[in-house]
C-alpha cells in the first residue's frame, strides 16, 4: 500500500500541474517542461542513438521513459515511508523541484508558467500525506480502546473501526485517481484544442476566400507514374512527415498569434493574421526534406503551401546588408538559422505559409504559420509555430541544431529513393519494373538511373517535372534471373552533378550514399 501512496501521489501531482498549465500556458506542464529539458540539455550522441532507434516515436518513448522512471522512484520511496511519511515527503518535493526547475529553464518560460509546477509540489505533498497517514490507520489490527474495556458496551464499534479506516482509504485512494484522471485529461483538452479546431477551420475559410494571386499551381497527370508501392505526388496532411522536439504541438489560435520581425533591421515590424492574409497570397508546390533521412528513408514529402512571400516582409523592414543570418523563433522557443541571403535570393520563393493542400496548416505542421525555404533541410529553414525572425549574424548567435554539432549551412543534397519493390521482396523472374522518386530542390532532377548487382547503369524513365522545387517520378525495368540481387539508383540534378555513391551518415549535413534494396526472384 506504501508503494501505491506514492505513485497515486505523483500521479495527482502530475495531473494538477496538467490541468493548471492547460489553463494558463500549455508548455508549463512539468511532466512535459521536463521531458523538453531532457530533449534540450542530452548530449548529441544520445539524440543521435534516440533519432536512429526510434525514429518518429521517439518522444512517445521518451515519455513512456520517464514514465517508468517516476514509477521506479514512487516504488522505492514508498516502501522508504511505510512507517514515517518523511521519506515520501521528500520524494515528493524533490520531483516538483525539478518540474519548476524544467519549467524556469524553458526557452520560452513566462511567469505565469511557474503556477502549474508549484499547483503540482503543493498537491503532491498534501495527497501523500492524507493517503499516508490514512494507510497507517488502516493497517491498524487492534481497538484503540485500553484492554479493560474491550468487553464492555460499544466493543462492536470499535471491532469495526479498522473496516470503516480501510474503507476510507480506499474511497480516498478512489477519489484521488478518479480525480486525477479527469484534472489530465481536462488539462490535454484545454492544452490542445482551445479553439482551435474553430480557428483553423475559420482560416481554412478565409484562404478559400482570398484566393491567392496568379495561376495556381498543378500536378499533371504525367508527373506520377502510380503503381504498387509508389506514392502520391502530394501527399496527404496525415502522411507529411513530422520531424520537431515539440512534446506538446503548440496551441496557438490564428487570432492571438503574432510575428515580430527584428534585430538588425531598419525599421522593427509585429504582424497580425489579419496583416499577412491582406497582403498577396501564393501557393506553391515544395518538396521538404529532413536532414535525419537515411539514404532510402521517408523523411522527405511534397505539399501546396500558401503562404505569403518571406523576402518582401524582410525588404520592408529594411535588412541591415551585414546580416547574413535569420534566427526564427518558434512558440515553443525552438530556434533554427537561415541565411539571409538564400532567403532574398531572386526566384528562391521562401514562404510564411499559412495553408497546405488547401487547408489551413494543420497543428502538428506549424498552425498558424511556418516558414518554408525550398532547398535547404528543415532543421535551418522550417521554423513551425514561428512567432519571431530576428536578423542578426551567425558569428553572434547560434541556433538550436547548430549548437549540437549540425552544419551551418545545410543545402539539400541531391538523392533518389526505390519505392518498389519492397525490400526482401519475391519476384517473379524476367523484366521487373523499378520507381521510385528523387529529389534535387531548387535546381531540380535531370536524370535517374538503376543498376542490378554492381552491372552496368540503365537510365530510368522521368516523369514530368512539375517545378525545381519538388521531387521528380522515375521508373525503370531490369532483367532479373532467379537468385537474390541487390538494386541501386542514383540521380544527377540539373547542375549535372551526380549522387555519390560514399556513405555517411546524416551528421552534419545530410547522408550520402545510393539507396539499395535486396530482392529475391524465383
Amino acid at each position: 500500500m506504501a508503494a501505491a501512496v506514492e505513485m497515486l501521489a505523483i500521479v495527482a501531482a502530475i495531473a494538477s500541474g496538467h490541468l493548471v498549465a492547460g489553463f494558463l500556458t500549455p508548455t508549463s506542464s512539468p511532466f512535459f517542461a521536463v521531458g523538453d529539458a531532457v530533449v534540450r540539455l542530452s548530449p548529441r550522441p544520445v539524440v543521435e542513438f534516440a533519432k536512429s532507434a526510434f525514429g518518429t516515436a521517439d518522444k512517445p518513448v521518451l515519455l513512456a521513459g520517464i514514465g517508468v522512471l517516476l514509477l521506479a522512484a514512487a516504488v522505492a520511496g514508498g516502501l522508504a515511508a511505510r512507517r514515517r511519511p518523511a521519506p515520501g515527503t521528500v520524494l515528493v518535493v524533490v520531483l516538483g523541484v525539478v518540474g519548476v526547475a524544467a519549467v524556469l529553464g524553458a526557452p520560452a518560460v513566462r511567469p505565469a508558467g511557474l503556477a502549474a509546477p508549484v499547483v503540482a509540489l503543493l498537491v503532491g505533498v498534501a495527497v501523500q500525506r492524507g493517503l499516508h497517514r490514512r494507510a497507517v490507520e488502516a493497517a491498524a489490527d487492534r481497538p484503540t480502546g485500553p484492554p479493560d474495556d474491550r468487553d464492555g458496551p460499544g466493543e462492536e464499534d470499535r471491532d469495526t473501526a479498522p473496516v470503516r479506516r480501510r474503507t476510507v482509504l480506499a474511497g480516498a485512494s478512489a477519489a484521488v485517481a478518479v480525480g486525477s484522471l479527469v484534472a489530465g485529461g481536462a488539462g490535454a483538452a484545454l492544452a490542445s484544442g482551445r479553439g482551435l479546431a474553430d480557428s483553423r477551420a475559420a482560416l481554412t475559410r478565409r484562404l478559400a476566400a482570398a484566393r491567392p494571386s496568379g495561376p495556381g499551381p498543378t500536378v499533371p497527370a504525367s508527373a506520377t507514374f502510380p503503381g504498387p508501392g509508389t506514392v502520391p505526388f502530394v501527399t496527404p496532411n496525415a502522411d507529411f512527415y513530422r520531424i520537431d522536439v515539440a512534446l506538446q504541438v503548440p496551441a496557438v489560435p490564428a487570432e492571438d498569434w503574432s510575428l515580430r520581425i527584428h534585430g538588425r533591421v531598419a525599421r522593427e515590424l509585429t504582424l497580425t493574421m489579419d496583416d499577412l492574409l491582406a497582403r498577396p497570397l501564393v501557393e506553391r508546390i515544395i518538396t521538404m526534406t529532413c536532414v535525419s533521412n537515411p539514404i532510402g528513408g521517408h523523411l522527405v514529402s511534397t505539399a501546396v503551401f500558401t503562404g505569403v512571400e518571406l523576402a518582401p516582409l524582410l525588404r520592408e523592414a529594411g535588412v541591415d546588408p551585414g546580416a547574413d543570418q535569420i534566427v526564427s523563433t518558434s512558440r515553443d522557443g525552438w530556434t533554427a538559422g537561415t541565411p539571409t541571403a538564400t532567403v532574398l535570393e531572386p526566384g528562391r520563393g521562401a514562404l510564411l505559409a499559412v495553408g497546405m493542400n488547401g487547408e489551413a496548416l494543420p497543428a502538428e505542421h506549424g498552425f498558424p504559420a511556418r516558414m518554408v525555404v525550398p532547398g535547404l533541410y528543415g532543421y535551418v529553414s522550417a521554423t513551425k509555430w514561428v512567432t519571431e525572425l530576428e536578423l542578426t549574424t551567425f558569428a553572434e548567435r547560434s541556433a538550436y541544431w547548430r549548437d549540437r554539432g549540425w552544419a551551418v549551412r545545410a543545402p539539400i543534397k541531391t538523392q533518389c529513393r526505390i519505392d518498389a519493390p519492397a525490400g526482401f521482396a519475391r519476384l517473379a523472374a524476367g523484366r521487373v519494373q523499378v520507381g521510385g522518386v528523387a529529389w534535387a530542390q531548387p535546381v531540380g532532377v535531370a536524370a535517374v538511373e538503376v543498376r542490378a548487382d554492381d552491372g552496368p547503369w540503365v537510365p530510368a524513365e522521368l516523369a514530368t517535372e512539375v517545378g525545381p522545387d519538388t521531387w521528380r517520378m522515375w521508373r525503370a525495368e531490369l532483367d532479373l534471373g532467379p537468385g537474390s540481387h541487390t538494386l541501386q539508383a542514383r540521380a544527377t540534378d540539373r547542375r549535372g552533378d551526380t549522387q555519390t555513391g560514399q556513405r555517411a551518415d546524416p551528421v552534419p549535413d545530410g547522408a550520402t550514399g545510393w539507396p539499395s534494396v535486396l530482392v529475391t526472384v524465383t
